[in-house]
């Protein structure tokens, strides 16, 4: 099941500074970025293996999620929220704002046989 956590972060005159260390609950193999996004779904799949930390650096966009017997909807609208997506959860990302820049670290290297496009029921 999708898990939001809150990453620590330092503020003060200067602006923010937020620390992703010691919570990410994988090793991290991968990272890719997803941005420029128009009225568009992302996502529309659930893994075999893979793990993922999604973070909203910039602008804001909502995760949906399907763990098989629970929906949950996340808003990402700032850089320290951290949604932990498990293999099982069936996730979409969409409404994302103009600005969006939507982070994802991810437990395994890229695998298309690794992805399952099936919804659940």
């Amino acid at each position: 099941m999708a898990e939001l956590i809150n990453l620590k972060t330092h503020t003060d005159k200067r602006g923010n500074l937020t620390v992703i260390e010691k919570v990410i609950p994988f090793e991290i193999k991968r990272i890719f970025y997803i941005y420029g996004v128009d009225d568009s779904a992302r996502g529309g799949h659930r893994h075999h293996k893979t793990i993922q930390a999604a973070i909203c650096l910039q602008g804001q966009c909502t995760i949906s999620n399907h763990t098989g017997s629970q929906r949950q909807e996340y808003l990402l609208n700032t850089p320290g929220k951290c949604l932990i997506l498990e293999p099982s959860d069936w996730h979409t990302m969409h409404h994302f704002s103009r600005d969006a820049i939507l982070m994802v670290l991810a437990s395994e290297h890229f695998d298309p046989a690794d992805y399952i496009y099936e919804p659940y029921d």
